[in-house]
């Protein structure tokens, strides 16, 4: 929100300098994002008239001007402007004055004594580009300082405003909160009523009276569209940032800034029969006033008349219905819509308007009648007319119920010793309607308050209204004490630390993705839909955590990272029969080289089994592995990972069409995994060091290529002897030797007795035993 400061202080003028201002409205929640001048630094620069102007005799582009200053004496200025001629008046720079990069000299100029300057807005730093010098009104006071002509010893203000002060998208809205912090007096411009002098009206149908609580509108005849406007509002407009169009819509831009009521103003003369709220219809068009043509959906809200659409409402009007210069009826509108009916609309189509940005977070339904009578008043004082009588349909208002402040809670939160009469104070400042019995307010805000609903609300308004510099910083007090650690299960943290202790940095994502992403990357036909996105590349929700990490990796490629080890703990989304279900996941990706570049050790890729370490080191045990398929990942390289007999998550290799897809010169290995059973852990039990030695016998088998390595793992493990201490695979042959379609697997066995020594026949049956279970079960045969 940009306005000048001397549109404010005519509403409210406290004892404070700009800067003081600026400081009292960033502690009050208002933050002061800009303050800036409106124009450079100046001096000495007074409205002139031209009283003659003749040709230069030794130039051909320069006149020698006589001007009137306002002084006893005209001055003689050599000007080579374009447009200067006698009787126009312009700025002038006398001898002495200080422009923005330079000083203003008496000088000669091919021969001719100059004793000035003629300026353009150009030279004053009004302007970036000027084509001659700036042309001021006919009834302008001649002498007069330029900077008072313009009121350029103004400055702006540009507030970073909350979403929940949709109160303050307004001068007055401001001036209001002005007011309360400083105490000074709020001198709000006097609305009455107008006089109906015509009793011609436009019937109004509003066919939905929840998204439409409120409509007001009224015609007014005989105007003169094609009137300039005022200087005064021009002024005011531009310095808020908005563009001069024409007077009845520069009106209507006017009372938005002022008040922070939308309206819309019609051609009354391009309305066929009666004006009607409602939603649009199936393949309903209406094209707009800024030339877009759009598609209307059923759930847009629109004002139509007998031949369809006329404006999308709470958006922006429509051209076939628009104000132009030979307009001479109008009908104004100022209503209230349900803010959930046009919030998202404006995004949708790719742009915004200041009327949604207000009425998506709501305006205030109270002062929908006031505005409409500004704009009326505006309207017949710049353009002219009669103005008929007010039409107005009124629905259910939304409620404002009474919220309940309780002494011992405001105490409790900010920690302050305030007493009731505080309390009362800030709340009159405020002008919140309010009861108390005992320790307890019952307040009701305001139509012009959305944002108080709970109680903590009303606690922040008593804090920034006491003084977020009048708080104490105390040091918080408390007892230092050891907290329970259970021994079954870790941290969050934990996990963390262990990957970076691999080298992997974290980084955190929106939960916000790309549809696509979900669809293609994910494989999920149905990803949660995003009401509101807040870019339409972020519209859903996520159900994995990859796209994130693929999109920070192609960030730091680009950037020549050519080693790159990341990872995710975050939450995940999926819909399910009764609703939604989040499940935090904790993802990595690596791709480069196996290990930094040192002259030490070979460079490789890294590969599957780097990571699968890494998995291993996060799960704390034995995990299984078993081949499946996934949208994301190779083919021949991908795995589920299994936990105590469930599945946990996903490890693998880049799917080929996504690397081409990313361009990625080498692979990328991914893994994503529940956190949950992660942080369960079997608690540690206390077992005798044995004191006689473990034996280590190794068996090498026979099986087909297809065989699982794991799976002949885990049927080991599963015979449960309890000798077996260890059992480890350490070497995969193919080759000479070996037939076609077979492998080579060989494993070491330590068996230790923690009662005696092993025997060679005692550990050569375990070994057997060992054998047979692996013929038996997976047709393994000894090799020789």
């Amino acid at each position: 929100m940009q306005f000048s400061e001397q549109w404010l202080r005519q509403y409210v003028n406290p004892a404070l300098d700009s800067e003081g201002l600026g400081h009292a409205l960033t502690m009050a929640g208002l933050e002061v994002e800009a303050l800036e001048p409106v124009a450079a630094d100046f001096t000495k620069v007074v409205v002139a008239e031209i009283i003659s102007a003749e040709k230069h005799p030794d130039a051909d582009r320069l006149q020698i001007c006589k001007v009137n200053v306002g002084t006893d004496e005209l001055l003689q200025i050599v000007c080579g402007a374009p447009n200067a001629r006698a009787g126009l008046k312009a700025p002038c720079a006398l001898v002495g004055a200080e422009l923005p990069g330079f000083k203003i000299k008496q000088a000669k100029v091919r021969g001719v004594e100059s004793f000035g300057m003629m300026c353009s807005a150009k030279e004053l730093g009004l302007a970036e580009e000027s084509s001659g010098l700036l042309e001021l009104a006919a009834d302008t006071i001649v002498g007069q300082d330029i900077r008072t002509v313009f009121e350029l010893d103004d400055k702006l203000f540009t507030l970073k405003l909350t979403p929940n002060r949709t109160d303050c998208l307004s001068i007055v809205g401001i001036a209001r909160d002005v007011t309360a912090l400083t105490g000074a007096t709020l001198l709000l411009p006097t609305i009455l009523p107008v006089a109906a002098k015509i009793n011609a009206q436009h019937a109004v149908t509003v066919s939905e009276p929840d998204a439409c609580p409120r409509y007001t509108g009224r015609l007014i005849t005989g105007v003169n569209a094609a009137v300039t406007t005022p200087d005064w509002i021009v002024r005011r407009l531009e310095r808020s940032g908005v563009r001069s169009i024409s007077a009845i819509v520069d009106i209507t831009n006017y009372v938005l800034l002022e008040q922070g009521q939308p309206l819309h103003a019609f051609d009354a003369d391009k309305l066929q029969g009666n004006i009607e709220v409602r939603y649009a219809r199936a393949g309903e068009q209406l094209v707009l006033l800024n030339q877009q043509t759009i598609e209307l959906q059923p759930d847009m809200l629109v004002i139509a008349d007998s031949t369809g659409a006329l404006a999308l409402a709470g958006i922006m009007g429509g051209d076939s219905s628009a104000v132009g210069d030979d307009t001479s009826n109008i009908f104004l509108e100022s209503a209230f819509f349900t803010p959930a009916v046009i919030v998202g609309k404006a995004r949708r189509l790719n742009f915004s308007t200041d009327s949604s940005y207000r009425f998506e977070r709501g305006v205030d339904f109270g002062n929908t009648l006031a505005a409409l009578e500004r704009a009326t008043n505006l309207v017949l004082e710049i353009c002219g007319g009669e103005a008929g009588p007010v039409t107005e349909v009124l629905g259910s208002l939304p409620a404002r119920p009474p919220v309940s402040l309780r002494m011992a809670r405001l105490i409790s939160v900010l920690g302050i010793p305030l007493n009731i009469q505080d309390v009362l104070n800030i709340l009159q400042k405020l002008n919140f309607t309010y009861t108390h019995s005992g320790d307890v307010f019952e307040v009701t805000p305001p139509s012009y308050r959305f944002d108080i609903e709970i109680e903590e609300d009303l606690i922040e308004e008593v804090a920034r209204l006491y003084g977020y510099d009048n708080i104490p910083a105390t040091a918080p007090q408390d007892q230092l004490r050891m907290l329970p650690s259970a021994e079954a299960s870790l941290n969050r943290n934990w996990l963390r630390d262990t990957l970076a202790a691999s080298g992997y940095q974290e980084i955190v994502s929106y939960s916000f993705v790309d549809e696509s992403w979900e669809r293609e990357l994910l494989g999920n036909p149905n990803p949660i839909q995003l009401k509101n996105p807040i870019a339409s590349n972020l519209s859903v929700m996520r159900s994995g955590l990859w796209g994130g990490l693929l999109e920070t990796l192609m960030y730091n490629l680009n950037r020549k990272q050519e080693r790159v080890r990341l990872f995710e703990i975050g939450a995940t989304y999926s819909s399910v029969t009764d609703g939604y279900a989040e499940i935090t996941r904790i993802s990595g990706l690596a791709y480069g080289d196996a290990a930094p570049e040192q002259w030490a050790q070979e460079a490789r890729e890294v590969d599957f089994f780097d990571v699968k370490a890494e998995i291993e080191r996060l799960a704390g045990g034995r995990v299984q592995y078993v081949t499946a398929q996934h949208s994301a990942l190779h083919p021949g390289q991908t795995a589920q990972v299994i936990l105590h007999g469930k599945p946990i998550g996903w490890i693998g290799k880049l799917h080929p069409k996504w690397q081409q897809q990313y361009q990625l010169p080498r692979s990328v290995i991914l893994f994503e995994l529940d956190v949950e059973p992660l942080l369960q852990r079997k608690v540690a039990e206390y077992t005798h060091v044995p004191k006689f030695p473990p034996v280590r016998r190794d068996i090498a088998v026979l099986v087909d290529e297809n065989t699982n390595i794991q799976a002949l793992t885990d049927s080991m493990w599963a015979a449960k002897n309890p000798l077996i201490n260890e059992i480890a695979l350490f070497d995969v042959y193919r080759g000479k030797g070996i037939a076609e379609g077979k492998k080579s697997l060989a494993f070491l066995v330590l068996i230790q007795d923690t009662q005696k020594t092993l025997t060679d026949v005692e550990a050569d049956a375990v070994m057997a035993s060992i054998l047979d279970l692996l013929v038996q079960q997976h047709g393994a045969t000894l090799r020789n």
